[in-house]
């Protein structure tokens, strides 16, 4: 393994400079610093990590905190999870990964252990217990003193680990957030059952526990559903669903029980939408001639189905991209928060066509 005092000796200068070439302490002429990091190169030095980190006071590493809870689609996660570690590696982080539902205790764990210089939240809540831990955290760069003291009862900016939400809280003052914008999502799959001649439309949403918790991107989806269908003249039903085939029978059941006319479906519950094909074909009704049906839902999902399905993507490797750059950003010294809304797009496929009513 290669030393510094070893990368010192093959650039010709002092180990103390190759110090601060490496932390950026001091400032080093170009033609000296171009020298060292050639022999950096040349040499596979890698710096340790430990010593570095005491160095800087930085630990280079960003958690990442993902409750992994049986309502929730799991594979879209983990899609998520995935981009903001390899998007981390291109800036230099590693990725701590935290999947318990530890709430509040979770931020406070990694904010009073310098485990992390940062942190980015995923299933965020309308009213996330976690938020007042977070706001008013944006990085103090290296060196520099917070500007003015906390107010009584306020946490300490300077205590505060810089964070940036995957998911939009009600109230989004003092915070970095990046999501679809889900209320968009919601529209834009009514305006599309609309524009085929749909006016009876059910929504099958995901488990009830996932509205229970008011988790924000499903809450949103709502918001948007019913909004542009009392403004399009549409009847809208909206029904929970655990997924999977025997709730989907059930949920199903009931709401053609309660809307015998529905001829378009919305679904934003990925373990629903095969069993919601599979239980159509068995009732008879041939997608898209009689029914439609548009899924809010991952690409994949879409295309592999028994029918490849109408959908807004959830674009899971922008989200996390995204995430990353912004949190960076606060780490580098950026003071203002920013919400980043990624706008939806609908891919019209084979399970979306004109209402039945409306044929010739």
């Amino acid at each position: 393994m290669v030393t510094l005092a070893e990368v010192a000796q093959h650039a010709g200068v002092s180990a103390s400079t190759v110090s601060y070439v490496l932390s950026g302490k001091r400032s080093i002429s170009a033609g000296t610093r171009q020298r060292v990091e050639r022999s950096i190169r040349e040499l596979g030095y890698h710096p340790n990590a430990g010593a570095r980190a005491l160095a800087s006071s930085r630990s280079n590493i960003i958690a990442l905190m993902v409750p992994l809870r049986t309502d929730m689609y799991v594979p879209v996660m983990m899609e998520i999870a995935i981009a903001v570690a390899t998007t981390a590696r291109t800036h230099g982080y590693d990725v701590l990964l935290l999947t318990g539902e530890e709430g509040p205790d979770a931020v406070r764990r990694v904010t009073s252990s310098g485990l992390a210089d940062g942190m980015i939240l995923m299933d965020v809540e309308l009213d996330d217990e976690r938020l007042p831990l977070l706001r008013g955290g944006g990085a103090t760069p290296p060196g520099a003193t917070p500007a003015g003291a906390a107010s009584p009862g306020a946490p300490d900016p300077a205590m505060v680990q810089p964070a940036v939400l995957i998911g939009l809280p009600a109230d989004t003052t003092a915070l970095t957030c990046v999501d679809l914008d889900f209320r968009a999502t919601g529209a834009l799959c009514v305006e599309h059952l609309a524009t085929l001649g749909h006016r009876e439309v059910a929504v099958i949403g995901e488990a009830p526990a996932v509205y229970e918790r008011h988790t924000g991107f499903a809450e949103r989806t709502l918001d948007g559903l019913r909004g542009r269908a009392r403004e399009l003249g549409l009847r809208l039903l909206h029904r929970p669903c655990a997924g999977g085939y025997d709730s989907t029978a059930v949920t199903l059941s009931r709401i053609l029980d309660e809307r015998p006319g529905t001829t378009g479906f919305v679904v934003q519950n990925e373990s629903a939408v095969e069993p919601l094909l599979a239980l159509l074909r068995q009732r008879g009704q041939a997608v898209p001639e009689d029914v439609s049906v548009v899924a809010v839902c991952p690409e994949q999902v879409a295309v592999q189905g028994s029918v490849r399905l109408t959908s807004v993507a959830i674009p899971a490797q922008e989200m996390g991209r995204h995430a990353v750059e912004q949190l960076v950003a606060k780490l580098r010294g950026r003071v203002e928060d920013e919400v980043v809304l990624l706008a939806p797009e609908l891919t019209v496929r084979a399970s979306s066509g004109p209402a039945s009513n409306t044929l010739p």
